[in-house]
């Protein structure tokens, strides 16, 4: 292209401004006053008494109150699920497919679900009861159940069976909000971002057993028979020593004398006892070398897989029309926001930008500052305890004391008595 050309500099425009027109959000929510109405609670778990309630809220730490809020779960140890429709029916192909949320677990989550879900149209019929057997296309999202299981979940349906991702993708379990990402793209690759940081990045064939291995063992391979798997073999050269099976391990102890009353007849003939042998050097180990023979474990050889067949289409996931959480939480308070579903990262990263990025500042100064009062308040009522405990010591020291009082009070009365005998003598 010609320095200053009119004519490159319009085509240049013209192919930005058809990269744009082609990317296109599918929902995007922040959470505020209307959340309700685009947000349907399901009726799953409902009869049991065991469904929870979302609120909405910007929690006890935040960096901007209003901007903040979002859907909150409680109470505990209840089953949480909640859905909203996308604008349009969405399938990804030949375009990226973004699925990006905020979660805080500002209740410190020891057990419990904080995975959003794509669903497809095909569940329309099953939305109303939108629970743990709705089909879905894909389930994104932190895991944390004590110390074992503290996950980002990427499971993706293929063929009628749920596949989770083969890596382990770390997940934040403080008290703060984070966000994460998950970008499926058309050549079968994948990203995971938290906190817009790559966390992880790979191929779906590989990550994923949605389709059999490229390559497998030869069945029909044997290993051959001068094959040598001895790592060390005896030493040839070394020889056991002359007479060292002769040697025995113990002896007739020479100190042992047979006792005045031992009786041959009766108690038959006297033999006496055994001491270890310090000559005996027990069982003799020929000594091993390394094997010059030595070829290493056999291993069948690799084969192409006649059940393999390539998929270009595996990223597709087609008509995703739904988005919804469906969880399980012993504690409750996780609060969940700024969602978005897009064919575009970067409309993606502007939203996490705008609002995330924006107040987290704010939220962790707040959150750190409301940590410290609890702090100096757990210490304040640690301290009241303490002093309590001090000055019940004290009134039962009073006590024993006024007890000890009544007790000296008669033998005081008994004194004034004799005082007085005496001067009735004199």
């Amino acid at each position: 292209m010609a320095r200053g050309s009119g004519t490159g500099l319009a085509l240049l425009g013209l192919l930005c401004l058809a990269a744009a027109a082609q990317a296109e959000v599918y929902l995007e929510e922040r959470f505020d006053a209307g959340w309700d109405k685009r947000w349907h609670k399901s009726s799953w778990k409902a009869k049991e008494g065991s469904a929870g309630e979302f609120k909405l809220t910007a929690g006890k730490w935040y960096g901007d109150e209003e901007a903040d809020k979002g859907i909150q779960t409680g109470p505990d140890s209840k089953f949480f699920s909640i859905w909203s429709e996308l604008k349009k029916p969405f399938t990804n192909d030949k375009k990226d497919l973004v699925l990006q949320f905020s979660v805080k677990h500002e209740q410190d989550i020891d057990c419990g679900g904080g995975y959003i879900k794509l669903i497809p149209a095909s569940s329309k019929d099953k939305m109303k009861d939108f629970g743990g057997d709705t089909p879905y296309s894909i389930m994104f999202g932190p895991d944390i159940c004590g110390f074992g299981t503290r996950k980002t979940h990427v499971i993706l349906p293929y063929k009628g069976k749920n596949h989770l991702i083969k890596k382990d993708i770390k997940a934040e379990n403080d008290q703060l909000t984070h966000v994460y990402t998950l970008r499926i793209m058309p050549n079968n690759t994948y990203q995971v971002l938290i906190d817009l940081e790559q966390v992880a990045e790979g191929s779906l064939e590989d990550d994923w057993d949605m389709l059999p291995p490229r390559k497998i063992k030869d069945p029909k391979a044997t290993k051959p028979e001068d094959w040598d798997e001895r790592e060390k073999i005896p030493d040839p050269e070394d020889k056991k020593p002359a007479g060292w099976d002769d040697i025995p391990a113990t002896l007739p102890d020479p100190d042992a004398k047979k006792p005045e009353d031992w009786d041959d007849e009766d108690d038959g003939e006297w033999e006496p006892p055994t001491v270890p042998n310090p000559e005996y050097k027990g069982e003799w180990k020929q000594k091993t070398i390394d094997n010059p023979a030595y070829k290493g474990k056999w291993v069948a050889p690799d084969i192409d897989n006649p059940e393999f067949k390539p998929d270009e289409k595996l990223h597709v996931i087609k008509d995703s029309k739904y988005v919804g959480f469906e969880l399980w939480q012993v504690k409750a308070g996780s609060i969940f926001d700024n969602i978005i579903v897009t064919d575009d990262l970067a409309a993606a990263k502007k939203l996490a930008e705008e609002t995330w990025k924006k107040n987290k500042d704010g939220e962790k100064a707040m959150f750190e500052k409301a940590k410290k009062e609890e702090d100096e308040k757990k210490k304040t009522e640690a301290k009241e305890e303490d002093d309590d405990e001090y000055d019940e010591d004290d009134d039962d020291d009073d006590e024993d004391d006024k007890k000890k009082g009544k007790k000296a009070a008669p033998s005081e009365k008994l004194d004034d008595d004799e005082d007085e005998d005496e001067k009735d003598e004199l």
